[in-house]
């Protein structure tokens, strides 16, 4: 199972050192704490940009349906993304920096609790949106996976997935050049932040586990997220109209998730399940599990 998910992904084979130190420990502790469940379980998983959650989650995936015959359902909080026109209403209504995908307010959360609620109750028949970011709009609906069986695990990952909303203090000074040239009044991170704590943090409360891949800085996220859009252009050679970024927008498009990234980095790990520390070259360097009870 492991060498063929490598040579699906592309992976380099030190990939199974990690497989077998971290990822597969992992993985039979969340089919542990799920046994203990009976129920639908829901695991939240939580890094920066680039950082290897997709890969990780379809790991886990992976494993827990070979291994323990589960139905997995993996979901992404990018998937859920406005549309760009959307997005452009926000920029018109409240403030220009939101007509860029990315930042909690630019996703459609209604939409999201409505397929967790789904899945919490077992429902099937129903499909969960897909998200093109060569588009940079979301994918014919008939194209969106459909669920066609019930749920027992759902892995949810995302870069501000489970962040906590900073205080009033903490958003009064700029912390980039984006925010100092564009954000000059706070409204557009006062606006986020509001989103934060209004229409995401009451979603936490779903899920049963938390991940956080614990990046060294955000120093390397532009690293990072530039490996990220090479794959992404790889599989789009041709494509018309693409809104895949150059390196100059990708260091701007970063600066957008530097914020929450940050208070990210430094909060998460003291409410998070498990912690994989990562280096600059996105690998663990160790593994800490809070063992279930």
């Amino acid at each position: 199972m492991v060498s063929t998910f490598i040579k699906q992904h592309n992976l380099p084979e030190e990939f199974k050192l990690a497989v077998n130190e971290y990822y597969i420990p992992l993985a039979d502790q969340i089919f542990n704490r799920f046994t203990q469940n009976k129920e639908a379980y829901f695991v939240g998983i939580n890094g920066c940009q680039g950082s290897g959650k997709s890969t990780l989650t379809d790991f886990i995936a992976s494993y827990l349906t070979t291994q323990y015959q589960l139905n997995v359902v993996v979901m992404s909080l990018d998937d859920f993304y406005f549309s760009s026109e959307k997005r452009r209403t926000l920029a018109q209504g409240i403030h220009p920096l939101l007509a860029t995908r990315g930042v909690p307010g630019t996703h459609d959360v209604v939409e999201l609790n409505h397929v967790l609620t789904q899945l919490k109750e077992k429902k099937t028949g129903f499909s969960i949106q897909k998200f093109n970011k060569a588009t940079d709009n979301p994918y014919p609906e008939k194209q969106w996976p459909t669920i066609e069986k019930t749920a027992d695990i759902i892995i949810v990952e995302g870069w501000c997935w489970g962040v906590e909303p900073q205080t009033v203090e903490q958003l009064k000074a700029p912390i980039n050049e984006l925010e100092c040239q564009y954000d000059k009044t706070g409204q557009w991170r006062d606006y986020v932040n509001q989103q934060l704590k209004i229409a995401y943090k009451p979603l936490y409360k779903k899920m049963d586990f938390w991940l956080a891949l614990q990046a060294p800085s955000f120093d390397c996220v532009y690293k990072w997220r530039l490996e990220q859009e090479q794959k992404l252009k790889d599989r789009n050679i041709g494509l018309v109209n693409s809104k895949i970024m150059s390196p100059a927008e990708i260091l701007n498009f970063t600066q957008y998730f530097q914020r929450l990234s940050v208070q990210g980095c430094k909060t998460f790990s003291q409410s998070a399940d498990a912690i994989f520390y990562l280096d600059y070259d996105r690998k663990i360097t160790k593994m800490s599990i809070t063992e279930s009870v």
